[in-house]
């Protein structure tokens, strides 16, 4: 380790994703160059960093049409498949601290916030607090830094717990277990079932393992199962029993119990989906929009009776806890097309726009008037368990060290998982290099 001086902070370093990076920037003005350069038309482009999904090209091209000779909005795409969390990430802070105009508009994971807010665009003059009602709280209340508003929700997201319903069907006590499942299982009564079921070529349980941001939701969701917090006061809390009782249980789930494939741990969402698919697995821990993800890449047919779902697993004595997820959007402070960017995002956040991307892509609406629309609700039943989950939902911690943190902790979750170090000396390493400011290299 290299040790710097104490009043510099954690940050990370991978010499293998900084190259990875720097190719990304040079393919990516590449591929897209012809978007960047200025118009003379008058049309006023508005170019706007995302996973561009076809729900978001079927959006765009409405609102492009709508506002044909006025304003374009000019999609930069960069696709989960090729693009984690973490890289989206790095890549964006790239743009933006070079003070480029280039991007006038991008989506953020909600706890990215704190760590962009001083270059985005502060909003309350084109959304003051009057219209801040007209949003779900759980969502608005990712948006704020340091009281500015400095984001607005594209959609919301929470954990979810599918299973295999033909699995299940096949135990004496299946009714029961499905009444349990339906009001969040303890972990305890999850393994022993998994022991019941165990065959050859099928795993009991799969949930995304990789070195990234997926393995921290897990993680954070069992903190919270037990009433722990990993950030207290801006302080990270590694060395706790119940941190010790959330790693060991991740690691038990696949080298004790072997209810979980060892390859889980280079497995993101993507890999987690297609595994319990292709491999007819029993559990799966993945998002609302999974539906949509099958009918998108698997085949358009509605699976929601093969594959229920529940909310998560809670700790026996604790509480069920759903890390809430989703993504916003913030402007930056660079554009020289602010108003036109917000007009595309007030246009996003249209009731008919909401109910199109629910309808099409599988996003969860943000505003309270689709959730209290009679005619849509009745039409879409299912989002009435959306809001029993809810209730469980917590968020991961919102702090500028949060993704600094979780970038370290999440590589030794992930080494404890794969049975390379130890779960006390994987915590306790994470929380000494957060804590001594020395260099962490991968």
């Amino acid at each position: 380790m290299l040790k710097l001086k104490p009043k510099i902070k954690t940050f990370y370093i991978s010499v293998a994703t900084i190259t990875f990076f720097v190719l990304t920037v040079f393919v990516i003005m590449f591929l897209f160059g012809d978007y960047f350069k200025v118009s003379n038309e008058g049309v006023k482009k508005i170019y706007y960093a995302d996973n561009i999904s076809q729900t978001h090209k079927l959006v765009i091209d409405r609102f492009n049409e709508e506002n044909k000779g006025r304003i374009e909005v000019v999609p930069i795409n960069l696709p989960f498949e090729k693009f984690s969390t973490n890289e989206r990430k790095e890549l964006l802070i790239r743009f933006l601290r070079s003070k480029s105009d280039r991007v006038d508009l991008f989506s953020v994971d909600q706890i990215w916030v704190p760590r962009f807010a001083k270059w985005t665009e502060p909003l309350t003059k084109y959304f003051p607090p009057s219209q801040h009602q007209q949003i779900i709280d759980e969502a608005i209340g990712t948006c704020f830094y340091k009281d500015d508003l400095v984001a607005l929700p594209l959609y919301f997201d929470i954990g979810i717990l599918y299973y295999n319903n033909s699995f299940l069907k096949k135990l004496p006590d299946y009714s029961s277990i499905k009444n349990e499942l339906n009001n969040s299982i303890t972990w305890d009564r999850f393994i022993s079932i998994g022991q019941k079921l165990k065959q050859p070529g099928h795993s009991f349980y799969v949930f995304p393992s990789d070195d990234y941001e997926g393995l921290m939701c897990s993680f954070v969701e069992m903190l919270e199962s037990q009433n722990e917090k990993l950030f207290v006061n801006d302080t990270i809390r590694l060395n706790t029993k119940a941190a010790e009782n959330a790693l060991q249980l991740l690691v038990d789930l696949v080298n004790k119990y072997n209810l979980t494939p060892k390859e889980i741990t280079d497995f993101r969402e993507t890999e987690s989906y297609f595994h319990f698919i292709n491999h007819q697995d029993v559990f799966l821990r993945g998002w609302w929009g999974f539906y949509e993800w099958y009918s998108n890449n698997i085949k358009n047919e509605d699976v929601s009776n093969i594959y229920e779902k529940a909310p998560m697993p809670h700790f026996s004595g604790g509480k069920p806890a759903s890390i809430i997820g989703g993504w916003n959007l913030m402007i930056s402070k660079y554009s020289k097309n602010k108003s036109e960017a917000m007009e595309f995002v007030k246009y996003l956040l249209s009731d008919e726009v909401q109910k199109i991307s629910y309808e099409v892509g599988g996003y969860l609406p943000i505003k309270r008037s689709i959730y209290s629309d009679t005619t849509f609700v009745k039409k879409h039943p299912e989002l009435k368990f959306y809001n029993k989950v809810l209730k469980s939902g917590v968020h991961r911690p919102f702090s500028e060290k949060y993704t600094k943190c979780s970038d370290i902790i999440a590589s030794y979750l992930n080494l404890a998982i794969q049975n390379q170090i130890g779960v006390k000396e994987a915590l306790g390493k994470a929380q000494r290099i957060i804590n001594s400011g020395d260099v962490f290299i991968k």
